[in-house]
């Protein structure tokens, strides 16, 4: 190392931080394997290297280790707001989605209560017409008499309500059907939104994390590694 001038150092850190090869994160560990390195390290052409790849909107400043570390640390903080704003949107969509089951599980009930009743009259119904049409052949006086006795009790046009009591009881029964397959579809969409929440709580963006967010995240980066990767081949 020592029989290498700096500009021979210099010229193959800078081919490393141009042809991405070399990371800010290597070249930070550079720095710190000797003194020679470490201040050839802090040269602004290096820096002004990273910094096109990473942060290609750096604006006029002059390029320098400081800049990039307070260009990081400011996307850093972008994606950790992100992250956040992340993990909010999917608590909300969980918590409609259960609300949205609640509402339908209570509809189920009022819809089952109202197809409960309607069987129920509908059923009383067809006994007031049975008893109605035993009247008309013979039967034992005590039998005829308790037959005498539904009819009269009813107080409603017994085939009309027949008809209209049995299209209730479609109508209840499809929109149950409709109400159970709303359900279904819910509950599947709150399985992805609670997975989609458990994967973002999961996998916060850590220090450790945060690290790589540049390198993998940027498409020049990863085109030029792609493109020494196949060339190494």
């Amino acid at each position: 190392m020592s029989t290498l001038p700096d500009e021979v150092w210099l010229r193959i850190l800078e081919l490393g931080a141009a042809s991405s090869i070399l990371g800010y994160r290597d070249l930070c560990r550079v720095a710190i394997a000797s003194r020679r390195l470490n201040r050839l390290s802090q040269e602004p052409s290096l820096w002004g290297a990273l910094l096109a790849l990473d942060f290609p909107f750096s604006g006029s400043e002059t390029p320098s280790k400081s800049l990039y570390k307070i260009k990081f640390e400011k996307d850093k903080a972008r994606r950790i707001a992100m992250r956040r704003m992340a993990v909010i949107g999917a608590e909300e969509r969980v918590l409609l989605t259960k609300k949205k089951l609640a509402d339908l599980e209570l509809s189920m009930a009022r819809e089952g209560e109202r197809m409960k009743a309607t069987l129920e009259e509908l059923e009383n119904l067809e006994r007031v017409r049975s008893a109605s049409v035993a009247l008309n052949v013979w039967q034992p006086e005590v039998v005829r008499g308790r037959q005498k006795q539904i009819v009269e009790q009813c107080t409603v046009p017994v085939e009309s309500r027949l008809n209209a009591l049995r299209m209730e009881a479609r109508v209840c029964k499809k929109q149950i059907e409709t109400f159970k397959k709303a359900y279904h579809n819910e509950k599947l969409k709150l399985s992805e939104y609670e997975e989609k929440l458990r994967s973002l709580k999961y996998h916060p963006l850590s220090s450790d994390q945060l690290i790589g967010t540049v390198d993998s995240l940027n498409p020049k980066r990863q085109k030029l590694k792609h493109s020494h990767s196949e060339k190494s081949y």
